[in-house]
């Protein structure tokens, strides 16, 4: 089974740089993480449960913002980046953790927001892009919190895809007195789900999962609490999944696509081609 890493020189879509945050609580049943179903007419992974996440915006980049935790340096080396996009990559990962589930991961130099439904109005702002997460941020005295954030995984959209994405996963566990909800355009359901129940979902056909998604939850479902998972090194490689030429689904191939495509069925495979 072939992986390639890192981004190669190609005349298709290059890939745009997003950032996915994989938002995890603890229960009595084992680590939950919040999912939700995106609706059917997105362009990218209609229909499919992910992450919150999206693509950055160009003013994510910008740089007066104060800033709490592990620096650019530690983000670009990391994910394999220079400082500037390291820097647009977490803003992206905070602002659309707010902006996709209301979980606001910024606030003092010691504590995340309490109540960041107080900024019901900014939300709606920063959604239609009429306010940058940096004015935000300025405008109501609250730090980024960078150190609420671990490194997971990164992952790159296969070359023969249209629209392509350059994805660093991003840890966080959900800020005390906070609660995600799933007020958003971009989702027909969302809900906290165990990494095993969200996997056992896929097996039996009740959700879809693309590969990123699928391979995240199986490494959750390797810890009992979020302690442990945040502790726990993980190993950051690029992953670009390879689709050989004229196989469709059948043909993907990256580390563990062989368990992946055994799940899927034609049913679910054709599904997936749509998506």
């Amino acid at each position: 089974m072939a992986q390639q890493s890192g981004p190669q020189a190609s005349s298709d879509a290059p890939p745009r740089d997003a950032s996915t945050v994989v938002l995890v609580r603890d229960s009595d049943a084992g680590i939950e993480v919040f999912l939700q179903r995106r609706v059917q007419q997105m362009a990218f992974a209609g229909g499919m449960t992910v992450f919150p996440g999206g693509g950055v915006d160009p003013r994510d980049r910008e740089t007066e913002i104060r800033w709490e935790g592990p620096g650019v340096g530690f983000w670009a080396d990391v994910f394999s980046t220079d400082d500037d996009s390291a820097r647009a990559l977490v803003c992206a990962a905070v602002r659309e953790t707010f902006e996709e589930c209301g979980v606001l991961l910024a606030g003092s130099a010691d504590a995340a927001h309490p109540d960041p439904s107080s900024f019901v109005g900014v939300r709606e702002a920063l959604v239609s892009k009429e306010l940058s997460f940096a004015q935000f941020l300025n405008d109501e005295n609250l730090v980024l919190r960078a150190d609420l954030l671990s490194p997971l995984a990164h992952w790159i959209t296969p070359k023969n895809e249209p629209r392509r994405y350059d994805t660093r996963f991003f840890l966080a566990s959900l800020p005390d007195g906070q609660a995600a909800d799933g007020q958003t355009s971009e989702a027909a359901e969302a809900k906290w789900m165990t990494a095993g129940d969200a996997l056992a979902d896929w097996n039996s056909g009740r959700h879809f999962l693309l590969p990123p998604t699928w391979s995240q939850l199986r490494r959750i479902t390797e810890f009992g609490t979020v302690a442990e998972l945040i502790a726990a090194p993980h190993r950051v490689v690029p992953i670009e999944p390879v689709v050989s030429d004229g196989t469709g689904l059948s043909g993907l191939q990256f580390t563990d696509s062989a368990s992946y495509l055994a799940q899927l069925g034609d049913g679910r495979m054709d599904t997936l081609r749509n998506a």
